[in-house]
């Protein structure tokens, strides 16, 4: 199974992709309809048009400082998962991607990092909620949340997980506590990105971490690789090394280059046929 992530909805009707994911909001805040063609994709609490537009939205740690682009460790910027507001809108917007296509997919599901959130509101809901452990709270809130949107998705809900595929190290850092929110998706997702794929001992490494993680979970596992101006070739090796543990292996950003190393993959397989320089 392959296929590609875009924000170009023609792309998701080329005829060597087996799926395809659209972009509805990223973490950047922009926003486009949801279509019929393809799985619609939503960046859940990382959104820097949100954050930029209110700061008070921004998931802050214990000495106030905010998850946002500008400070170190952070690609974008988050708004706390605890945000009742902010997650009524995403609700409205899983309603309508649903209503368009029947499959969802979400990424940035949980906190940003370990240490956060340590806002007021948060503070207040651990120390009304039934949990002693910050930590089991923050798993708490994530999956009460995934748990919504499921309740939204008639057909297949797809999860992005950081890469990260050692036991309790997601729960740890995001409060995604994968044992939790494995019944509630069809499919995890974790992004291994390179721009060049020179070596690919790091992607069998962390991609039989993942397969071996839920080998005893009722769930398929994608992989998710980085296409743009990468080598067909080593897009090609890359895939292969992905697969092996994979039961689909998606390409970021760049359809033309996925196209270019599915074709060749399939064409290399092909019994009795030969391909390469004349």
């Amino acid at each position: 199974m392959f296929g590609v992530v875009t924000r170009n909805a023609e792309e998701l009707e080329w005829s060597a992709v087996d799926r395809g994911f659209y972009e509805v909001k990223d973490v950047t805040g922009r926003a486009a309809a949801p279509v019929t063609t393809g799985v619609n994709m939503v960046s859940a609490f990382g959104d820097n048009a949100a954050v930029g537009d209110d700061p008070g939205l921004a998931a802050v740690d214990a000495e106030g400082r905010p998850a946002t682009r500008e400070r170190p460790y952070f690609d974008w910027s988050y708004v706390c998962p605890t945000h009742d507001r902010y997650r009524e809108g995403l609700l409205e917007i899983v309603d309508d991607c649903v209503a368009e296509n029947p499959d969802l997919r979400l990424d940035d599901i949980g906190f940003p990092r370990d240490g956060y959130c340590r806002c007021d509101r948060c503070d207040r809901r651990f120390e009304a909620s039934e949990y002693d452990d910050r930590a089991d709270w923050r798993a708490s809130v994530v999956t009460d949340f995934v748990t919504a949107v499921r309740e939204r998705v008639p057909g297949d809900l797809y999860l992005t997980l950081y890469p990260d595929p050692y036991p309790g190290h997601l729960r740890t850092r995001s409060g995604v506590d994968v044992d939790a929110l494995a019944p509630l998706t069809d499919e995890f997702v974790v992004p291994l990105y390179d721009t060049a794929y020179g070596t690919t001992y790091w992607l069998e490494t962390i991609a039989t971490g993942f397969e071996s993680r839920l080998a005893d979970a009722d769930v398929r596992l994608g992989v998710e690789l980085y296409a743009v101006d990468v080598d067909v070739d080593a897009l090609v090796t890359a895939t292969e090394v992905a697969e092996a543990s994979a039961d689909a292996v998606y390409f970021g950003y760049d359809a033309s280059n996925a196209v270019a190393a599915i074709r060749r993959l399939r064409a290399d397989r092909q019994s009795g046929v030969s391909h390469g320089d004349a």
